[in-house]
């Protein structure tokens, strides 16, 4: 049987005395890829780029601890036991929801109180937000932190490096799905879809767009969550993630629903899409074997 084979360990290497993963690199990679699509996107709606800046800076921050926060809340007794524990975010451990929650309701909360144009912000950062979580999801890949279920499939991953966590997974599941490369695929091909429904449609009905964001990514986490196996069901057979997810729906459907009803900005600028087609992001990711 195919299946393609993860020799390396989550860690990279140690710079005076920090440990890169391959995780936390790309999470980085992420963010800053993130935030540059956002910056061209913004140039193209007029919507403020030093009101952009200052709210990544606010956003990306918050989105950190609380990312951390919500993995130690779910997680108190494997990182909840030593304040060292509690802030070893470059080993690994975080909450793509907590990150979510924190950054976004942070960043708006701050627009509001600057009187920014928070709804134009919202729909600029969607087209940050989605790919940048596609990207650090090739780091979940590497590492082997999320767990997932077997399979026959040809692109199967197993974890030869003994100091994956995924290593000993591999001895009860076998291969398993790459579940959270499926969440980065679905995420790439949304935010493909939505530039051009956004500047031919959308663009007048400020913040529905992020809206619509926040709901395909909730509706693609809700579903991969069924091949993943590191959470344990709470309510009606639903893990937290899948519990947080339906939450969002019930949030943000309602408001893009009621922003629609609301009828288009007729006084918004007509946005002047980026010259050519929207850049591919291309990562470079460790060629793996296939055996």
């Amino acid at each position: 049987m195919l299946t393609i084979e993860i020799p390396w360990g989550p860690n990279i290497t140690t710079v005076g005395g920090f440990l890169l993963t391959w995780h936390g690199l790309f999470a980085a990679v992420g963010i800053l890829i993130g935030v540059q699509i956002a910056m061209k996107l913004a140039r193209a709606t007029e919507v403020d780029e030093d009101d952009l800046y200052t709210l990544a800076l606010i956003a990306v921050p918050a989105g950190i601890v609380g990312a951390r926060g919500l993995y130690v809340i779910e997680n108190w007794d494997v990182a909840g036991g030593s304040l060292g524990q509690i802030i070893a975010i470059a080993e690994g451990g975080i909450s793509v929801w907590g990150s979510l929650i924190t950054g976004v309701l942070c960043a708006a909360a701050f627009a509001v109180w600057r009187g920014y144009d928070v709804r134009g912000s919202l729909d600029v950062a969607a087209f940050g937000m989605l790919p940048g979580l596609g990207i650090g999801r090739i780091g979940d890949l590497i590492n082997g932190e999320h767990l997932a279920t077997h399979t026959d499939l040809p692109w199967g991953v197993i974890y030869t490096d003994m100091e994956s966590q995924g290593y000993g997974h591999q001895f009860v599941q076998g291969a398993v799905h790459p579940a959270t490369t499926y969440e980065m695929i679905v995420l790439l091909a949304v935010t493909v879809v939505l530039v051009p429904v956004f500047f031919r449609w959308m663009y007048r009905y400020s913040g529905v767009t992020f809206m619509i964001a926040a709901g395909a990514y909730a509706a693609t986490r809700f579903v991969f969550t069924y091949v993943r196996v590191d959470s344990d069901p709470l309510i009606f057979d639903l893990v937290a993630p899948q519990i947080l997810a339906v939450v969002t729906w019930l949030i943000v459907m309602p408001i893009a629903i009621y922003w629609l009803r609301q009828g288009p900005d007729e006084e918004r600028p007509e946005p002047i899409p980026p010259p050519g087609r929207i850049p591919v992001v291309e990562s470079a990711v460790p060629t793996a074997r296939v055996t």
